[in-house]
Order: structure tokens, then C-alpha cells, then sequence
């Protein structure tokens, strides 16, 4: 069974709907500080297709628990589409992904409904040492997000991983599972003069195994083969910043392109 159900700050329930395999829920009013959306399954762990607003791309996540997703408000909600959870009818949609799906080749990566937790119940999620000045626009889960707009920075769709001029600032994905990765692309920003650019990073395993990742200035994705590298997560550290005046390079995407590791 899978329930959607929208919750207010009180912790009422405002709409809800269920389905055994398959949901929709339509939520005709405006949303309000404190509203979140709860997503609540009859077993776990369970992979699912998931759209919790109709201007978010729909994609694969994979839940160890019910978990829940605050609707974001002032600050928090210029790292989404205006269009995101805006007015008052709103199409919820969530179903249990099929075994074609699950093992298929694709961006591992993926998942605009991630978000900043203590407590990680959906997968993929990205994390990281540093976001600058604790700015939605600056989230490490907007390099997961699947906006690779990079000639800009600030509100969506410019939104990007900041790293606060930090020289040793880290971004890991934690897929939840083992995945097997064949290739990872990077879109770093390129707002260009404001912004710089890394030159080398590395790219390190679970297992601690580590892939250098040479790079240059560029508005064009930075394409690294992977050889079958089975891994629970990857991790974007040592990154070495060009020599141009800028302090300010910049994350816009992180794919990683694979498929889940079979039983």
C-alpha cells in the first residue's frame, strides 16, 4: 500500500489518497508555512517512480522509510521552478517501479525531490561539507536536481552547489544501494568572468578507491568512462581551482550513469 497525504504544521491531514501499487492525489488548495508531503508505504525497503509536484521531473527513488518533504517556503524556494508547489491545485503521484526500470541503464544520480536531512529515508541524496552561506541556491541536492543550466548563478533554474570558497570542500551522492557506474558527467558553472573553474578533482569510491577527474574551462559537460566500478557512493573532493582571479568555481550537475547492482 502506498499513501500521499498532505499535512499541515499542526500535523493534520489535509488531503489524502491511497493505492496498493499506484496513487494520485489532488490537493486543491494553497499551501501553507508548515504543510509538508508525507509518503507512507505498508513495506519497506521499496523502490518507487515518484512526481510529488506536477513541475518536478518525475523519477526513481529508492525508500528505506516513510519519509516527508516540507514544502518549501521564502528563501528555500527559489532553487525550484516558480511554478513548483504554487497555487491551489496540485497532482501528486507515486507508484512502485517495475523491475525493467529499477535495473535499467541510467542517470543513478537523479533526484529533484532530494533534500537537506539528519535522517535520510530516500535515495539518492546528495551531501556535502560545505554550502555557501547555508543558501537554498547553493544546496548540495542542486547538483542532483537534473537542471544543467550553468551560465548563470542564484535562483532557479541557476541554482548550483556553492562550495563558499572552501579548498577542501566535498560532495558525496549516497545511492542507498550498490550501483554498478560506467561514466560520470560533471557541468560545472561557467558564469564566466564572475565565475572559476576547477582544473582536477577526484572522484573516490565506497571502497576508498579514487578516480582523478581532469578538467577545463568550459560550458560544455566534462564526460569521465568509468571501467564497471561497483560502489554505494561517489564523492567529489580535491578539487583544484584554476589560476584565474575568480574564488568562485561552482557544481551545476553531478550524473552518474549505471544501473543498481542485481541480487
Amino acid at each position: 500500500m502506498i499513501s500521499l497525504k498532505i499535512i499541515n504544521e499542526k500535523d493534520r491531514v489535509q488531503s489524502v489518497a491511497s493505492g496498493e501499487k499506484e496513487v494520485c492525489l489532488v490537493h486543491t488548495a494553497a499551501y501553507e508555512t508548515g504543510d509538508y508531503i508525507s509518503v507512507e508505504l505498508s513495506e519497506t525497503p521499496k523502490w518507487l517512480w515518484i512526481r510529488l509536484d506536477d513541475a518536478l521531473q518525475g523519477n526513481l527513488v529508492y525508500v528505506t522509510e516513510n519519509f516527508s518533504l516540507p514544502i518549501p517556503m521564502g528563501q528555500k524556494r527559489v532553487s525550484y521552478s516558480p511554478k513548483a508547489f504554487y497555487g491551489d491545485r496540485h497532482y501528486l503521484y507515486a507508484r512502485e517501479a517495475r523491475e525493467d526500470e529499477i535495473h535499467a541503464y541510467r542517470n543513478l544520480a537523479l533526484n529533484p525531490h532530494d533534500q537537506a536531512s539528519e535522517t535520510v529515508r530516500c535515495y539518492p541524496h546528495a551531501h556535502a561539507n560545505v554550502e555557501t552561506r547555508g543558501e537554498a541556491v547553493f544546496a548540495a541536492r542542486n547538483a542532483i536536481d537534473g537542471v544543467i543550466a550553468n551560465l548563470a548563478h542564484g535562483e532557479w533554474p541557476y541554482e548550483s552547489w556553492g562550495i563558499n570558497r572552501r579548498e577542501d570542500a566535498w560532495m558525496e551522492v549516497d545511492f542507498g544501494v550498490d550501483v554498478i557506474v560506467e561514466k560520470v558527467v560533471l557541468y560545472t558553472r561557467a558564469d564566466f568572468p564572475h565565475d572559476n573553474y576547477w582544473v582536477n578533482g577526484i572522484l573516490t569510491f565506497s571502497d576508498g578507491e579514487r578516480m582523478e577527474l581532469a578538467m577545463e574551462k568550459s560550458v560544455k559537460p566534462h564526460e569521465f568512462m568509468v571501467p564497471k566500478k561497483v560502489t554505494r557512493s561517489v564523492r567529489l573532493e580535491n578539487l583544484i581551482k584554476s589560476q584565474e582571479e575568480s574564488p568562485f568555481p561552482a557544481l551545476t550537475q553531478l550524473e552518474v550513469y549505471g544501473y543498481v547492482k542485481g541480487d
